[in-house]
């Protein structure tokens, strides 16, 4: 006798925290009552600390290394140079560039010497005072356009200072225009200021390999770039995922990750490490800084017909992402608008300032900055709104872009654009108004003297995914079991949670493709296939289709048991329920004793590499779009600036956890925020003068306006789910709304952020 028929709507309506919902993240609760615990709260019986000797020059060659006095210190069990790493003293993400331990010369402040491991941290910071080191000073080399050009400066690696060179044409590079607007732009150097230090514990095993647990984005790379160094197989360096403490990019590279297990293997010992929030600014990469030269040209009712721009990006002593940076700026270099023609060249290059990498927005933050700043110049030389001009211009679905690419999925740039531009405006300032919604807030430097409001728009478009022709993949474990007399899913990836609610994510993609309440997720390691780096938008889109067809492939299995034809099937409220409503089996009873377990890979379709010389091809995945209006006061004789809000309209294809999709586009425009008026490493002939949150300002609870959210789902079908990437868009179009409404309020070109007092005022 069969079970009564309920619909599948029903029996998925008693799955609660599937796909669309907002489940209550299961480390939410632990974070905020400080209880999460981080991979600095990393503890081994008998562990050792790690320590690293830096540089304290940008430029220089060592001439002198002598570690017999740190080695002689009580409580110090081991001091290593270069000369102590078994395999090869370099890696990289892109490039192999990057030493392990300095060899002979270091090219930025901050740059490992040497490693030691004592009994306690602090026995350790005193015996790197005892390695000597001397050094022959070398003249550094800080100026990215002159490295990208001038041969007669000093070479920083054997194949010259370019990392990268880009060429995009596109039409006519030649082509003509009614109006002409031009403009140089440029960018500081941005960190990615997580307050998670960088941290791990390495553990030797008995098989002469090496555990490591440590926060990063991206296990397997990390795995590849240790065991090399190591001179060990990859079987035989193991790493976990610990609890990350943010991340926004700066742990795409290495930092303490070869170090702690170079330690631990020489010792015997488990060596833990973690920087100090000094350490960290020169133990990670940065945001590449950029100057930028554009032109743009139109028709005298608002058509754009050219875009030719320079856009120099300085990567820094090593190459870590800069060749992705490069190509990423001069592919998105026109923004989300359709032009005809254009001609641009990007450059990346080395230089003795600290080393620039990934950050949230990679390579698309410095261009969509340039080119909305151009957008509004152009709409104030053709007397047109700001906001009508980038509709008239917008790209949609069948569009090309400036690479030739068919945009062949939904493209809404005309529809975010007038969203925000209709959400209602902030009221005028009163008279009285309090003094804390002014400029300056309650320090009382103004009653509204002085001060005049702007409004501003920015608008941007950012590839999703790894392009270029890479294979980008992911790979998701999923077991289907009985515990407890219910069928329980357990969902096993390496991809890196980094604060996103990946782990969530996971968990209701198995409970809708499985029916099941019950889900966990395996913590990330390497025993499971790679997942790719927790960067460029992309898990969701990659590791949440490898998660789904893991699924799909255990629900075909059951099927098969049961000896039914998929087709028409589908598991919901712990049920195989046939099409018309009717319930197969109830899934406990299926499984019994035994357990269904499948692997699956999900690869986006193809990208291409670039043409070298036209930089034309069809490079990306996917794009994201988003836009925001900014409101702003300015006090003009302070120079000081309020966002008084900041509203942003994204599509993100589909709201897997509305919830978490808001909170992804509030944190991303508050980085946006800090980028245009306070977010600056400041570098003086490549020192860093400000690292610490002291000198270096992130955006706090008292700075981050009002915003109305608007989220738009137009699906992408070549995506899983429909999903488009939504981290990092927010943070690019952020940062040019609110330079634009500055410039709006005061008529100042501004045209290099972030927007300092000094700047407003000319003082």
């Amino acid at each position: 006798m069969s079970a009564p028929s309920r619909s599948p709507q029903e029996l998925h309506d008693t799955i609660a925290g599937g796909i669309g919902e907002s489940p209550l993240r299961p480390d939410g609760t632990l974070k905020v009552r400080g209880e999460f615990a981080y991979s600095s709260d990393l503890w081994h019986e008998d562990m050792l600390w790690g320590a690293t000797l830096r540089s304290p020059h940008p430029h220089a060659r060592i001439v002198r290394l002598d570690v017999s006095r740190a080695l002689a210190q009580p409580g110090v069990h081991a001091v290593l140079t270069h000369e102590d790493v078994p395999g090869e003293n370099v890696y990289g993400l892109k490039v192999q560039d990057t030493p392990v331990l300095a060899d002979g010369v270091v090219r930025y402040q901050g740059e490992p010497v040497a490693i030691l491991a004592a009994d306690h941290p602090e026995i350790a910071r005193q015996a790197l005072k005892e390695i000597v080191v001397e050094y022959d000073v070398l003249e550094p080399v800080t100026d990215p356009e002159r490295a990208a050009h001038d041969d007669t400066l000093p070479k920083l690696h054997p194949g010259g200072n370019l990392v990268r060179h880009q060429r995009i044409v596109k039409g006519d590079p030649d082509a003509t225009a009614d109006v002409v607007v031009t403009g140089v732009y440029e960018i500081g150097m941005q960190d990615q200021a997580f307050l998670g230090p960088e941290s791990g514990l390495a553990v030797p095993a008995e098989d002469g390999g090496v555990d490591l647990y440590l926060a990063t984005q991206w296990l397997h790379v990390d795995q590849r770039q240790t065991a090399k160094a190591l001179g060990l197989p990859l079987e035989k360096v193991r790493l976990t995922l610990s609890g990350v403490g943010g991340a926004f990019g700066g742990r795409e590279d290495l930092s303490m990750q070869i170090h702690s297990c170079l330690l631990a293997l020489r010792t015997g010992r488990p060596v833990k490490m973690v920087y100090n929030r000094l350490e960290s600014f020169f133990g990670h990469v940065h945001r590449h800084p950029a100057k930028m030269y554009y032109e743009h040209g139109a028709t005298r009712d608002g058509k754009l017909v050219y875009v030719r721009a320079k856009l120099y990006f300085d990567g820094g002593a090593y190459a870590s992402k800069t060749p992705v940076v490069v190509g990423n700026g001069t592919t998105l270099s026109v923004g989300p608008y359709d032009v005809p023609n254009a001609h641009i060249e990007g450059w990346g290059v080395y230089t003795n300032n600290p080393t620039c990498g990934a950050m949230r927005g990679l390579g698309a933050v410095q261009p969509t900055y340039a080119y909305e700043s151009q957008m509004d110049k152009l709409a104030a030389a053709l007397g047109m709104d700001p906001a009508e001009l980038r509709i008239r211009n917008a790209l949609s679905e069948g569009s090309t872009v400036v690479t030739g690419q068919v945009v062949d999925f939904p493209a809404p740039v005309a529809e975010l654009v007038q969203r925000v531009r209709d959400l209602p405006l902030p009221p005028s300032r009163t008279g009285d108004a309090d003094i804390r919604e002014l400029p300056g807030g309650a320090s009382n430097t103004t009653h509204g003297e002085g001060v005049v409001r702007g409004v501003g728009y920015g608008v941007t478009i950012k590839n999703i995914s790894y392009a270029e022709g890479l294979d980008d993949y992911s790979t998701a474990r999923v077991r289907l079991e009985v515990i407890g007399g219910e069928a329980v899913a357990m969902v096993h990836t390496a991809a890196a949670e980094v604060g996103q609610g990946l782990v969530t994510l996971q968990q209701q993609i198995a409970r809708t493709e499985l029916g099941v309440t019950r889900v966990s997720v395996h913590p990330a390691d390497t025993s499971v296939g790679d997942a790719g780096s927790s960067s460029a938008s992309r898990q969701t889109y990659v590791t949440g289709g490898a998660v789904r067809n893991a699924c799909r492939a255990v629900a075909e299995t059951v099927y098969k048991r049961l000896g039914v034809p998929a087709d028409g099937m589908t598991l919901a409220g712990g049920k195989v329920v046939a099409a018309d409503g009717e319930v197969v089996a109830d899934l406990a009873e299926l499984l019994g004793d035994s357990a269904i377990e499948e692997t699956r890979e999900f690869h986006h379709r193809k990208t291409y590499p670039l043409d070298p010389e036209t930089g034309q091809g069809d490079a990306h995945v996917q794009y994201g779009f988003s836009a925001h209006r900014a409101v702003v006061d300015v006090d003009l004789d302070l120079g000081l600036v309020k966002v008084v809000q900041l509203d942003c309209a994204q599509d993100v294809g589909k709201a897997m956890n509305p919830d978490a999709v808001v909170a992804q586009i509030q944190g991303g425009s508050a980085q946006g925020l800090g980028l245009a008026v306070m977010e600056e490493i400041l570098v003086e002939d490549g020192k860093v003068r400000n690292p610490s949150f002291t000198d270096y300002l992130i955006p706090t609870i008292l700075d981050m306006p009002p915003m109305r959210v608007e989220v738009l789902e137009r699906p992408d079908p070549h995506a899983p789910y429909g999903v488009r990437g939504v981290g990092e868009p927010p943070t690019i179009s952020a940062t040019p709304a609110i330079a634009n409404a500055i410039r709006a309020a005061t008529g100042l070109e501004l045209p290099r952020v972030p927007i300092r007092p000094e700047y407003i005022t000319g003082a």
